[in-house]
């Protein structure tokens, strides 16, 4: 691989700027199967709670015309498992380790920052789409008031490059962009998914056991697309861009629209290494084109 593919993220060097998206690769095991993990930049790890938690009830996967809608309701090993039997075999990779985190009250994602402190990894993802327990249940990252005040007491304790995980469904995104960047952030990311709906007419109820669930694949990239230019235009941090990326050309609408880095979700669950494909397409287009770096056309649109 040549060095047109070559980025930095928060001062973290990638070798290309493809990564695969969390809550789609579990820790990488299953589809490292299938292909050559190492010729990824990034993997980001399925996301993570401070306790290991079974997920949701019912039907936790649902397909949709362009998509799918999952409620898996975060089923992982719990912080202290992931420490001990994945992160020592995910930092042997050469690509760039990327931890996803999130937390259901405020002293839940202290508690596993202190415990990430004391690993080696190279970005932590903190996903603040969680529902907040002691709020109502209400996300954490849907109010900017309350988004800044994440960011703001994790970034006192975390000893790691932090990146906050972004919801569509924000009040503003660019304002909580904002927000991230003055607390402290290093770099965000967007968009998780989107809060979608479906029903079962023949049983004349919803599809899902909590109602409501996440939308994710190329049915939404158009909006994924759209905040990300905003997100990536309006903050001086950089930004990783994700939603519905199934080629190489959406990723490179992605950072042209000012992502530094991409990654590669719902599209791996058809085709396992879609993200070979989009690294392939990238290197091709920018030497076909004679373009020495791909940075010389994140931002261009």
């Amino acid at each position: 691989m040549s060095k047109r593919l070559e980025t930095t993220f928060a001062g973290v060097p990638f070798k290309n700027p493809v990564a695969l998206a969390s809550g789609t690769c579990g820790f990488g095991r299953e589809l490292g199967e299938y292909f050559d993990l190492e010729r990824l930049g990034g993997l980001c790890s399925k996301g993570l709670t401070l306790d290991p938690r079974e997920g949701n009830q019912g039907v936790r996967i649902w397909e949709t015309p362009s998509g799918i809608m999952n409620s898996v309701g975060l089923e992982n090993p719990g912080v202290r498992r992931f420490l001990a039997e994945e992160n020592p075999r995910m930092n042997e990779l050469d690509l760039v380790n990327i931890v996803n985190l999130g937390g259901h009250s405020m002293e839940e994602y202290l508690e596993a920052v202190e415990l990430l402190n004391r690993a080696k990894l190279d970005i932590l993802e903190l996903n603040i789409s969680c529902p907040n327990v002691k709020e109502g249940g209400m996300n954490f990252g849907v109010k900017t008031r309350v988004a800044r005040e994440v960011v703001r007491q994790v970034r006192a304790i975390c000893r790691h490059k932090l990146v906050i995980k972004l919801s569509p469904n924000a009040e503003d995104i660019v304002a909580l962009a904002r927000a991230c960047q003055e607390e402290g952030a290093d770099g965000l990311s967007l968009t998780n998914t989107f809060l979608a709906m479906a029903i079962d007419v023949d049983k004349r109820r919803p599809v899902f056991e909590n109602v409501y669930a996440g939308l994710s694949g190329p049915a939404v990239k158009p909006i994924a697309l759209r905040m990300v230019h905003q997100v990536a235009h309006g903050v001086d941090i950089p930004v990783m861009g994700m939603g519905g990326i199934s080629s190489w050309r959406d990723a490179l609408e992605f950072m042209m629209a000012g992502a530094t880095v991409v990654q590669v979700g719902t599209g791996s669950f058809m085709k396992p290494d879609l993200a070979l494909d989009v690294i392939d397409g990238l290197e091709a287009w920018l030497e076909e084109r004679g373009i020495e770096n791909i940075n010389e056309i994140r931002g261009s649109v």
